[in-house]
């Protein structure tokens, strides 16, 4: 019996210690939620692509009816597509959108959170940057992001590319 004894306890103390040193890295993150720091040195970050000049596909967003207006997209970390299709929670993708004479018209960004965020449109927030990254704000002061922004045409834009999780480039 008090072999027995031992033996339990050495499994539950042995399973304790498995339990308390399993490694966490191997779990994805349960959600992000971007702060200004996050956005900081976007233009140190991977360039994706740079377009120039009107692109009807879209309209009047980042300056898409403009024939002056260059387009630049960078991603955080160079990350890219898992094997189901979708892009990791905490991907950040940024789109900066130039006036002919190099002046900023307008950044904008989408962050990958969990799909439970923004259920119909795969999680992905969006937000309007001010020139130095930091997430911009409206007229009552509040921060220019969200699942709705811009009364949902970010959503409704990139529902177009929903089958490259809402990313028309990489």
């Amino acid at each position: 019996m008090y072999k027995f004894i031992k033996l339990s306890l050495a499994i539950i103390f042995a399973s304790f210690i498995m339990v308390s040193c399993s490694d966490d890295d191997d779990k994805s993150p349960t959600d992000f939620n971007a702060k200004d720091s996050d956005f900081q040195n976007f233009r140190t970050w991977t360039l994706v692509a740079e377009k120039k000049g009107a692109d009807p596909a879209l309209g009047m967003a980042h300056g898409g009816n403009d024939e002056n207006v260059k387009r630049k997209i960078y991603i955080k970390q160079n990350v890219s597509v898992g094997s189901n299709g979708e892009y990791p929670i905490g991907t950040i993708i940024v789109k900066e959108a130039l006036k002919g004479d190099g002046s900023t018209l307008a950044i904008t960004a989408m962050t990958k959170r969990v799909k439970s965020f923004n259920t119909d449109h795969k999680g992905w927030e969006w937000f309007m940057l001010a020139d130095n990254g930091a997430v911009a704000k409206d007229a009552n002061g509040g921060d220019m992001r969200g699942a709705n922004l811009m009364d949902g045409m970010c959503n409704g834009c990139h529902a177009s590319a929903s089958s490259k999780d809402y990313v028309f480039t990489k």
